[in-house]
């Protein structure tokens, strides 16, 4: 037996369940990203350095496995705790660039996984979807906070502003605003406030001393 064929049949060290479930749903997610729903159980076995009839000890299909993988990229406590560390005292401006700056790693990782979100058939309590919905519901939320000690300065309420913050960024990830060029999280916050201030705010321009 050659180094390349024990490197194959190599296995990981036998896990809890809860390690081994964590386990296969990391190994499913970047094959997700590339294959789409049409990854093989082969496949996510080889990833994860099991056998393959190991994911059947631990989810009960192909289908479970992939809605836990969804959930999984769709839970939104890491984007939470980033956005909870920016600073509440930066003026609004340089706290929506940090907040678009962790919006857009989000939107990045997740657009490829939306569209199988969306066609995916689960029980409701395994649902993607919710799971996606729910998270962004708690993403916005989070941003509407960080806008609020400045809710005078805007012509909307920070739950619209964030909104619209988060559309704005899912549109440029996804290339829906046909630009050749990427629109950084300073453009996308540009383009966001400057049309959303009072004039008789007095925050100077993009660029401007």
């Amino acid at each position: 037996m050659n180094a390349n064929q024990q490197t194959r049949r190599r296995r990981v060290p036998a896990l809890a369940p809860d390690d081994r479930r964590a386990a296969l749903i990391a190994a499913t997610l970047p094959l997700l990203r590339t294959h789409g729903a049409a990854v093989t159980t082969r496949q996510i076995a080889e990833a994860a350095g099991v056998a393959e009839g190991t994911i059947f000890g631990v989810f009960p299909d192909k289908a479970s496995l992939l809605a836990a993988a969804l959930n999984s990229a769709f839970e939104p406590g890491p984007v939470l705790r980033a956005l909870s560390a920016i600073d509440p005292q930066a003026p609004l401006r340089e706290r929506l660039r940090d907040a678009a700056a962790i919006v857009v790693r989000r939107v990045e990782g997740s657009v490829p996984l939306m569209m199988l979100a969306r066609t995916m058939p689960c029980a409701n309590d395994e649902s993607p979807m919710a799971a996606l919905i729910g998270g962004r519901r708690r993403l916005t939320q989070a941003v509407a906070e960080l806008i609020e000690p400045d809710r005078a300065l805007l012509r909307r309420s920070p739950d619209t502003t964030a909104r619209l913050l988060f559309a704005l960024v899912v549109s440029a990830v996804r290339g829906d605003l046909l630009t050749e060029e990427p629109f950084t999280p300073d453009e996308i916050v540009a383009v966001l406030l400057d049309g959303l201030l009072h004039h008789s705010a007095g925050q100077s321009q993009p660029g401007e001393a």
